[in-house]
């Protein structure tokens, strides 16, 4: 019986921590589990929100480059614009070249006589027909939409656009 006492003491001395390391080892390797898997949902969220973070800089990258694109194209078709105005001088003045100066004013009245010609075509028109809507007793409303319409506007904002707007931009 000594025997067997002793056996199960130095059993129990043994191997009694021996079994605790066991659970003692299983509670730190769940242990440590669980922190690798906090560590693993927390470098997943930190991915989804620099992912977002990363499309939203390449939205704006790609905002910019569109604008950029934009404006250069608009740049092109200004210098384009300019390039153009220069060679029709250039042509007019080597027109020009050897000719009297009589020809010369003559060939600069062609387009302002054109537009003073279309000008006073068109007051003449719009004086005609309000003289006779007046006579004809038609409302001033009336007589003012029908003289003064969307395709009158545009022409005669056409005419002042061309003769005073390219110009500033030209020089």
């Amino acid at each position: 019986m000594l025997t067997l006492l002793s056996t199960l003491v130095s059993f129990l001395m043994g191997g009694l921590p021996k079994i605790l390391d066991f659970f003692q080892d299983k509670a730190d390797k769940g242990h440590e589990l669980k922190l690798a898997q906090m560590q693993t949902e927390r470098e997943l969220q930190l991915a989804a929100a620099g992912y977002v973070a990363q499309q939203q800089i390449e939205a704006i990258k790609l905002d910019e480059i569109r604008t950029q694109t934009a404006s250069d194209e608009k740049v092109s078709l200004i210098e384009a614009q300019q390039s153009e105005m220069k060679a029709i001088y250039a042509h007019d003045a080597a027109l020009s070249e050897g000719t009297s100066q009589w020809m010369k004013d003559f060939r600069a009245s062609v387009r302002p006589v054109i537009t003073y010609g279309f000008f006073f075509l068109l007051v003449a028109i719009d004086a005609t027909l309000a003289y006779k809507g007046i006579s004809s007793g038609v409302d001033f409303n009336t007589l003012a939409d029908q003289l003064w319409d969307n395709e009158t506007q545009a022409l005669f904002a056409s005419i002042i656009a061309f003769h005073f707007g390219g110009r500033a931009f030209g020089k």
